[in-house]
């Protein structure tokens, strides 16, 4: 079988608990029409959809809800659904290069968050479910409300929430180390909330720039530096898509797994938004509440090149980034050396913690200008990109493409185009014709740097 063939669903379960207090569970293995698996590198929880079609015979009630041969229901009737329901998924890999798609475990089920499209003619009933893992219902009922101290890593601050307020874990593997000690107070904010905020003010503990995501995927929660992400991944042995002159007409069982289907750029190298948003040089302008004191626009000012050019070891996806010059009469000038945006914010010294934090690795004016400057470098370029199904893939991995140049008769490689790329956003896609993997990829640089 070839990865682009339909998938066979093992399990599809949905389970409630009935008024009476009795237990029900509905094989869903026929009904289900299409069912999507979605990871983000910006969403702390994995999601699903299935559409489901529903012709009765599901189940066997009478008014009373009591079992009998004489009523048949639907799905959406018989069960009921009314949001919180149980689901769980196992769906067996469809070619030898893939791995079976499983959630069929207590700490890995999804959970019915929405009843959406739900229409019905009289003799069937459709309908689409969607599905959260058990951790994004629990984020909705958490708070983070304690005092975190000053001594303990970031690192260790988001083991202690996973464990406490999310009632999960996260395995040391999926967790970058973080070298800034940080303390604060929960202010009955939500534990995503909370972690993805701690992402953004984490520096690894390797002395690479700062910035992390936290996100989740099918092997669960992650905690990672953006530059140890592209590290790893550069190291590790890539998986690698070509594009190849397919044809519509052929045949889906002739293309070849790591082929690419389709693509499109939607952002390369976008001038006048990475103006916009300071990429190549901004003022930063600092309140400190603990001295009363402001940063003015001089001493604010920060460029890409304080990053680019300083003593730091910079992990980039393909050629060393560069800034455009302008087309004036001083070839020493570039839009590095012009502030495009003004930025205020609060730090966060004296306001968080019952005590400042004055450890110099938790400084932000070290470490948060650079973080900013990181994360907007990663979407120099967006395209988005779909190939046969690839379960193995999750978001935050770095894949290697080879694109074609523009004559589509030569089989030459466009090398600026080609290169590693990192998933910021996947879904696998199922249904009873083929089965797909969409991906949107992002990267800091253009160019090759290795194979």
């Amino acid at each position: 079988m070839a990865a682009i063939d339909p998938a066979i669903y093992e399990e599809m379960e949905i389970s409630a608990e009935t008024s009476n207090g009795s237990g029900k569970t509905i094989d869903l293995k026929l009904g289900v029409v299409k069912f999507n698996y979605y990871e983000d590198l910006f969403s702390p929880t994995v999601t699903a959809q299935m559409l489901i079609v529903s012709a009765g015979g599901a189940t066997k009630t009478n008014e009373k809800g009591e079992a009998t041969e004489e009523v048949l229901d639907t799905v959406y009737s018989g069960l009921p659904i009314r949001g919180g329901e149980r689901v769980r998924i196992k769906i067996k890999p469809n070619s030898d290069t893939n791995i079976p798609l499983e959630f069929d475990t207590p700490e890995k089920y999804f959970y019915v968050s929405n009843v959406a499209r739900q229409f019905s003619d009289g003799s069937k009933e459709i309908f689409t479910l969607d599905l959260v893992s058990r951790e994004a219902i629990t984020n909705e009922t958490s708070r983070v409300v304690k005092r975190y101290p000053k001594e303990s890593k970031i690192s260790d601050h988001v083991k202690t929430i996973i464990t406490d307020r999310l009632a999960s874990t996260i395995e040391d593997e999926n967790i970058d180390e973080t070298v800034n000690r940080y303390g604060f107070i929960g202010n009955l904010k939500k534990p995503f909330h909370v972690l993805v905020w701690l992402a953004s003010k984490s520096k690894p503990k390797d002395g690479k720039l700062p910035g992390y995501f936290f996100y989740q995927t099918k092997d669960g929660f992650k905690f990672k530096s953006i530059d140890k992400l592209i590290s790893d991944g550069k190291k590790s042995e890539q998986i690698v898509y070509e594009e190849v002159n397919y044809k519509p007409s052929s045949k889906l069982s002739d293309v070849a797994d790591f082929t690419i289907l389709q693509y499109n750029i939607t952002q390369n190298n976008d001038l006048i938004t990475k103006l916009a948003l300071g990429q190549f040089s901004s003022h930063f302008m600092e309140f400190d509440p603990l001295t009363g004191s402001f940063t003015t626009q001089d001493q604010g000012k920060f460029t890409i090149d304080q990053v680019t050019k300083a003593s730091i070891d910079f992990e980039v996806l393909g050629e060393t980034p560069e800034i455009p010059k302008l087309l004036t009469d001083d070839e020493t000038q570039n839009l590095g050396t012009l502030p495009s945006r003004l930025i205020t914010m609060v730090t966060d010294r004296g306001t968080l913690d019952f005590e400042p934090t004055v450890d110099k690795n938790s400084d932000p004016k070290l470490w948060q200008r650079q973080a900013y400057m990181r994360y907007q470098l990663l979407f120099t370029q967006i395209l988005n990109m779909i190939v046969p199904l690839n379960t193995n893939l999750s978001v935050g991995d770095i894949i290697f493409v080879k694109f074609l140049k523009s004559n589509m008769e030569s089989k030459e490689r466009d090398r600026r185009q080609s290169g590693n790329y990192m998933i910021k956003e996947l879904c696998h896609h199922f249904d009873a014709n083929q089965s797909l993997t969409s991906m949107t990829l992002i990267r800091d640089t253009f160019g090759e740097i290795s194979e």
